[in-house]
């Protein structure tokens, strides 16, 4: 008997039984959904983190700080591939200073471009008789800081002065419109007194200054670290050395010549040596590679779980070709008896099986691609009046036809028995049976 000669009675024999077969299938069909809904919601995540931080940090830069908290974590002595906190433990006397910057752009490792410093504190902004807190007061160099985050340091409104007086202010697109949606408090070209708590003395006093905001910067959404974010308040680096009276870095940043491993370990070495362990550093890109390392091995968690119920399925074909076997008996007495052979009543319930998986796999792939779309609507709905997130579930080659093999390996799997047993029976003994 022919190949399809065996998949068209197979197929016929699926049909006559249109009931059954729809539930069984019905089983494998909730499995491959649940899967494809699953690992494309989990890869959509992933790149959507990736994308969102990696507009907040520069993959090509290190940070180096002296707080062992947050993602510097702890530290070995040196800087190892891949690892987000590198070097030694900071001293609770260890302080960095604006001037350590030229000692890194000058004596240090070759692959080292450049780096700037950066001071911040959190504050308050008071325009009209409103006072409102904000995210982060921070100074930095306008010009450094636009080499390094030009792709984020933008201006959607106003200007941006590579060269800034004193009173310039640029601010994140949420310090303008915290909701983003459409209430707008600030603007390009108001005046603005930026206040914070001094708390160096024994009385603590406010200081403030009036600056102008020269721009706002467009919608970044991302997470952010030190780069550019939407609560950021950013203030030329000699007004903040004035204004929070220390020449103390909060962060120095570390422009790289590339984002390789190789360049990120030489340089995180040289750093930390330097610094005679005393500093925490950075990597932005282990940041996301360990990210994006731990979104992959939650989805493949939940996939796992969710193929647990097409296992379940797969008894399901199993426990309905038994009782096909049974219904069918006398049917494949007469087939034997006219001929046929056992490896072709094996081929017959196997090629039932096979395309009860195949038709399941393909609605649930469908399936599971409407459900992880509307997953996907359901979060941007959520979060479109805060941060801007948006989560796009992605669909890979290898995921739709890596759930299609299951669904059909999974479905002849649990038929080899039943198959085995109909391939079994004597012509007598079935044609004898009631």
């Amino acid at each position: 008997m022919k190949t399809r000669d065996v998949f068209s009675y197979s197929f016929s024999a699926i049909k006559l039984r249109k009931l059954r077969a729809a539930l069984t299938t019905l089983g494998v069909i909730i499995g491959i959904a649940a899967i494809v809904a699953l690992l494309g919601i989990t890869q959509g995540v992933e790149t959507t983190i990736t994308s969102e931080i990696s507009q907040g940090l520069a993959t090509d830069t290190l940070i180096v700080s002296t707080s062992t908290g947050g993602l510097g974590g702890g530290g070995g002595n040196q800087g190892g591939e891949g690892g987000i906190g590198s070097g030694g433990v900071a001293s609770s006397n260890f302080k960095l200073f604006l001037n350590y910057t030229d000692n890194l752009n000058s004596t240090l490792d070759p692959g080292i471009v450049s780096s700037f410093a950066i001071i911040q504190q959190s504050g308050y902004m008071q325009v009209g008789d409103e006072v409102r807190p904000i995210g982060t007061i921070i100074g930095v160099d306008f010009e450094a800081f636009d080499d390094v985050y030009g792709s984020t340091f933008k201006a959607g409104s106003g200007e941006i002065s590579l060269t800034p007086s004193d009173t310039d202010i640029v601010v994140g697109a949420r310090i303008q419109d915290p909701r983003l949606n459409g209430t707008t408090l600030v603007n390009a070209g108001d005046q603005a007194d930026i206040i914070w708590t001094n708390a160096t003395q024994l009385t603590f006093t406010n200081e403030t200054y009036t600056g102008q905001i020269s721009a706002v910067l467009e919608t970044i959404g991302g997470f952010s670290f030190v780069g550019p974010s939407d609560t950021g308040v950013y203030i030329p680096l000699s007004q903040a050395q004035s204004f929070f009276g220390t020449d103390e870095a909060s962060f120095i940043i570390v422009q790289l010549t590339d984002s390789d491993n190789a360049t990120i370990t030489q340089a995180t070495k040289a750093i930390t040596e330097y610094f005679k362990n005393q500093v925490t550093v950075i990597s932005p890109n282990a940041v996301v590679d360990l990210l994006s390392n731990v979104v992959n091995v939650l989805g493949l968690f939940v996939a796992g779980i969710a193929g647990i119920s097409l296992l379940v399925a797969g008894i399901g074909i199993m426990n309905i070709m038994i009782v096909s076997l049974i219904e069918r008996t006398r049917e494949i007495g007469i087939l034997k008896a006219l001929g046929m052979k056992s490896r072709t009543v094996l081929s017959i319930f196997l090629a039932e099986s096979a395309l009860i998986g195949l038709i399941g796999g393909v609605l649930g792939v469908i399936a599971g691609w409407g459900l992880a779309r509307v997953v996907g609507v359901i979060v941007e709905r959520m979060f479109e009046l805060g941060s801007g997130l948006t989560l796009t579930p992605v669909f890979t080659p290898q995921v739709i036809l890596g759930a299609l093999a299951f669904g059909i390996g999974v479905s002849i799997i649990f038929a080899l028995y039943p198959a085995w047993r109909a391939s079994k029976l004597k012509p007598v003994d079935a044609l004898r049976y009631e």
